[in-house]
């Protein structure tokens, strides 16, 4: 009979990582989304204008997933101090 893998620390850890990346990316898209484009690009609804927003959103998402795991690492290094 197979035993099945038992999830670690490390792996739930990795799973919020990845899960707090896709939410930041998501909310920083749906921000953008209210960021008048057409003002600052000629053709605010071609393909490079979309790929900019979205290379936006994940720069933007990126940096706030960021901001975030590494507030929750210091906050759980925090238990390690006392």
């Amino acid at each position: 009979m197979m035993d099945l893998p038992v999830a670690t620390g490390a792996s739930y850890s990795v799973i919020i990582n990845i899960a707090i990346y896709l939410l930041c990316i998501a909310l920083s898209w749906w921000a953008l989304q209210e960021f008048r484009f057409d003002v600052l690009l000629k053709r605010p609804k071609s393909a490079p204008a979309i790929m900019l927003q979205i290379l936006l959103s994940i720069a933007l998402g990126h940096l706030v997933a960021s901001f975030f795991i590494q507030y929750l690492n210091f906050s759980v290094g925090l238990n390690q101090i006392f």
